[in-house]
């Protein structure tokens, strides 16, 4: 049974159990008092209540089945829409930006629709190329080099050369791009508008706070979170810092706002979920840090279990964990933005990569690829038979495309 036949069912299994009231049964008798005309009316102005009351429940049943029947749907396969071969294929890489998908490395950074098709491209020789994408923004940088360039969904926004190498690099929504700069065992962090002037530049070192693993800058640019590696008594130790730009940060050393050790414990991400909250993925959980000014330790979240992937966009946290006592062998977690548990769901398949795209969830391997629903369902799971899988992004209500070692392919889930 299809989803149109289902729909089709739903709805005559609500016209059938409709009460008898509604049907067209009008008194036709005459009237021979203004009692017995005061009752008529009552009687009428209350059965049109009752079917006004009965239509909005079928209407809302009707509504509700269609959710549940769209959430729970499960594809059996897929066909091919579109192919295309790319001699580059497997030297350039690929990033979901915004409906379209960001091509880079190589000679050459492109945007390419939900077909492939290029929608303007820039030449660029970079020798280890990396990106970071916030709404309407990105930067492409040359990891260990000395070049970034930002763009927006029309092109190229502005360059930006740096005289020291790049670690890492992180965009706002507007443009404006934070990095890691290494100098030996000193590091600076920097502020870049995007045409490359400096906004702020500070330093640091292994001794305090200590070398930086990742960064993460809010969408519009105002605050840093940095996590920071060190040693405290002989042991490993995390420093998560945060920057304010704007006025809160001015009368501060290095425009550092707030700071949190974590004892032997590593921090490897941060990410900026909205404009005043971050959350820490540690080896054991996550931190959730809230304020639009001073960023204060808000909610943390420890798990048990070896962490194997973390994924996340502006409203959910996920995790995926080996199940050692559950049906399946591996376990997928989903949570809000306030740490709360949504959801948990098994997931048969090990996958190395797992990421959400236009609200929902993809995971993938060399040659299968699997696709959730954010309520937990899984939509689809099985083998891409065309070729090893690089990537794979959504582009459409049930299609995909799939980056492939000799090129790509458009595919539509039915």
């Amino acid at each position: 049974m299809n989803f149109k036949q289902k729909i089709k069912k739903i709805r005559k299994k609500i016209t059938s159990v409709l009460p008898e009231f509604l049907k067209d049964t009008e008194d036709k008798t005459p009237i021979n008092s203004v009692s017995e005309y005061k009752e008529r009316m009552a009687r009428h102005k209350k059965k049109i209540l009752y079917r006004t009351i009965a239509g909005g429940a079928a209407v809302g049943i009707l509504v509700l089945g269609g959710y549940f029947l769209v959430a729970k749907w499960k594809y059996k396969g897929y066909s091919i829409v579109t192919e295309s071969v790319q001699e580059d294929a497997i030297s350039a890489r690929y990033a979901q930006f915004g409906e379209y998908i960001l091509k880079y490395g190589g000679d050459e950074i492109s945007l390419l629709d939900a077909k492939g098709k290029a929608i303007w491209n820039d030449p660029h020789t970079l020798d280890n190329p990396m990106v970071d994408v916030c709404q309407n923004y990105c930067v492409v940088y040359d990891k260990n080099g000395s070049e970034m360039a930002v763009f927006s969904d029309k092109g190229k926004v502005g360059s930006i050369q740096t005289d020291l190498p790049i670690l890492k690099v992180k965009v706002a929504s507007q443009g404006v791009v934070a990095a890691i700069l290494e100098d030996g065992e000193t590091t600076w962090l920097k502020v870049y508008d995007s045409s490359g002037g400096e906004i702020v530049t500070a330093k640091t070192s292994i001794d305090s706070p200590g070398y930086p693993v990742d960064l993460s800058i809010s969408p519009d640019g105002l605050l840093l979170g940095v996590s920071y590696l060190g040693v405290k008594k002989n042991q490993p130790s995390s420093y998560m810092a945060f920057y304010n730009f704007g006025n809160t940060g001015q009368n501060q050393m290095d425009n550092m706002v707030s700071g949190y050790t974590y004892p032997q414990i590593l921090i490897p991400r941060v990410q900026y979920l909205n404009n005043s909250k971050a959350v820490a993925f540690r080896d054991d959980g996550f931190v959730i840090f809230s304020g639009k000014q001073i960023p204060e330790e808000d909610k943390v979240v420890s798990v048990e279990e070896e962490i194997l992937s973390v994924f996340c966009d502006s409203e959910n946290i996920g995790f995926v964990f080996r199940d050692t006592e559950g049906k399946s062998p591996y376990k997928m977690e989903l949570y809000n933005t306030n740490g709360k548990l949504k959801w948990e769901a098994g997931v048969e398949v090990a996958f190395d990569h797992i990421t959400i795209s236009q609200d929902q969830i993809l995971m993938y391997n060399t040659n299968e690829f699997a696709i959730y629903s954010m309520n937990g369902t899984c939509r689809y799971q099985g083998t891409l038979n065309e070729g090893k899988i690089q990537n794979i992004f959504k582009v459409a209500q049930n299609r995909y495309m799939v980056i492939m070692e000799g090129g790509m392919e458009t595919i539509k889930l039915g």
